[in-house]
């Protein structure tokens, strides 16, 4: 893993060379420019509903969950995916950004969740909480 980031520069030069050269520098320069502008543009959106998200559930009495930042946090690494010149990049930060396959990827990288451990008890039953405590003094 480490050397496909220490060759991912060199990839993305070589990329940008290919598309020059089978269009023009001028339409791989644009292509290049086009994907800052939308990697900032979605940056930008995406910081703005994040905030607007957390104030909604702070007025609102909501809880944030997991999978909620999870996507937030996730179109913002598209966006500064989009933002890197290259087109391997642009080609993960589109897999980023498509919802479904996001989601797909990450349960695959987060391997099996064990089963949340639920007790079964009555509801007749009391649950006594033993313990011992010992006071600090302000």
């Amino acid at each position: 893993m480490r050397i496909f980031f220490m060759l991912l520069p060199w990839l993305e030069l070589a990329t940008l060379i290919q598309l020059g050269a089978k269009t023009s520098v001028l339409t791989a320069l644009l292509y290049v420019f086009a994907t800052l502008v939308l990697g900032l543009l979605i940056l930008q959106r995406q910081g703005l509903g994040l905030f607007q998200h957390l104030r909604e559930a702070q007025t609102g009495g909501r809880v944030i969950t997991g999978r909620l930042l999870l996507d937030d946090m996730s179109v913002g690494l598209a966006g500064l995916l989009l933002m890197v010149p290259g087109l391997i990049t642009d080609v993960a930060a589109l897999v980023v950004l498509i919802g479904p396959l996001r989601r797909r990827i990450a349960r695959f990288f987060a391997g099996p969740q064990p089963e949340p451990y639920a007790p079964q008890r009555d509801a007749s039953e009391h649950a006594t909480i033993e313990g011992s405590y010992r006071r600090v003094e302000d």
